[in-house]
């Protein structure tokens, strides 16, 4: 689901007069793609205007402009005044959205709609680039809690090893004091070839991090971590990190004993995702603090509620507790057998249902679960023994 706030009409710019020269294969490509209105002329601001269609087409997406004729020759210089759609205008405020007179939700409130629109809603929640401004990731969060979702979001680029440890407290510069289970934090940047140029560029991590979650989810299942998984088509981070995988003193454990999720990157190892905790840690000691743990609680939560609303307005009697509690117990021995789960169960608990409340159409039903937890640490207990000396025999 992918929510395009930009807005023709409103983010657009202006070249007055860009410089430009026929290249040896009749073509000009100008600085900017999504071109509204273009002009090429012989002299300044597209005065003395070659003729569209005649002279030149051009591609109003991609900026590139085809020669044609003899006025327009390789070498020849021209002069374009054009108005493009300049994403580089949209501001946080377009990014939250807001609620018009009309009820009309724009920016990520329009996620609020996606249920009644295509029957889900997003589980999970990115805003890259924007999501480094506090007042974006704060709502990013929010929309999280009322979605029950998880988003992810990275810290400014040029944020130092120091500075991220510090934004998880108060007196930090950048966008990461939260303690929400509903956040992932992800650090530092990526690096990316971009064949435009030919050169590595700086990406977001919660971007590729994103992606890695669905395709976890989709090959392995919701209740994997995404952790110490290869993330593909990245060359690099942004800046190194020491990484072993059994030194809590290095600097990617320092960072997932904060609750920030990082690259792990060793001899031999590739580029992996390498953090298993949301936000809530250390604050939250609770295994929900887990990510996959925390999406499995989302998962099973939804489904039970959705499930439910075939049976409402039903004669509440005893057919219809035993068939609701049997179903979902049901469902949960089949995540039990998917590996989702360890244990579950649904049951209906008299003491519960007062009988004012069961007067009032109201019925109480309780279930428990317990998903898998990653495995985060691993220890092995080692003696050197002499008594495997006894195994020694004589060969005569």
């Amino acid at each position: 689901m992918v929510i395009n706030v930009l807005n023709p009409a409103v983010h657009k710019s202006t070249i007055p007069s860009e410089t430009v020269k026929v290249d040896d294969n009749g073509q000009i490509q100008l600085k900017h793609g999504a071109v509204q209105t273009m002009n090429i002329g012989r002299s300044t601001n597209a005065g003395n205007a070659y003729i569209k269609g005649t002279d030149y087409t051009i591609d109003m997406l991609t900026g590139k402009i085809t020669c044609m004729g003899t006025n327009l020759k390789p070498g020849v210089q021209a002069y374009v005044n054009y108005t493009y759609a300049d994403p580089t205008k949209v501001t946080a405020a377009d990014i939250v959205g807001a609620v018009n007179t009309a009820g009309d939700r724009t920016g990520m409130k329009l996620l609020q709609d996606t249920w009644n629109q295509f029957g889900f809603y997003a589980k999970i929640l990115i805003a890259p680039v924007f999501c480094t401004q506090n007042s974006v990731a704060v709502k990013l969060i929010a929309q999280a809690e009322a979605l029950g979702a998880i988003t992810y979001i990275d810290a400014p680029i040029g944020t130092t090893f120091q500075q991220v440890l510090a934004g998880r407290g108060p007196q930090g510069a950048i966008n990461f004091n939260t303690s929400s289970d509903r956040a992932r934090l992800c650090y530092p940047h990526v690096k990316v070839y971009d064949s435009a140029t030919n050169s590595e560029v700086l990406e977001p991590l919660s971007s590729r991090a994103a992606g890695l979650r669905a395709k976890v989810d989709l090959e392995k299942g919701f209740w994997w971590s995404n952790s110490n998984q290869e993330i593909q088509g990245i060359t690099g981070v942004e800046r190194s990190l020491s990484a072993m995988i059994d030194d809590p003193q290095t600097e990617v454990n320092q960072l997932n004993e904060n609750g920030i999720t990082t690259i792990f990157n060793s001899y031999g190892s590739g580029l992996r995702l390498w953090g298993n905790r949301t936000a809530a840690w250390p604050t939250v000691t609770h295994m929900r603090n887990f990510e996959n743990v925390r999406r499995t609680g989302d998962v099973i939560n939804e489904s039970i509620r959705y499930f439910s609303q075939q049976y409402m307005d039903m004669p509440i009697n005893q057919a219809l507790i035993d068939a609701l509690t049997e179903s979902v117990n049901t469902w949960g021995r089949k995540l039990i057998a998917d590996g989702a789960l360890l244990g579950f169960e649904c049951w209906y608990d008299p003491a519960r249902n007062e009988q004012t409340e069961l007067a009032a159409g109201h019925l109480l039903l309780s279930y428990k679960f317990t998903p898998p937890p990653p495995l985060e640490r691993l220890t092995f207990e080692t003696e050197i023994t002499s008594e495997y000396l006894v195994s020694l025999e004589s060969n005569r």
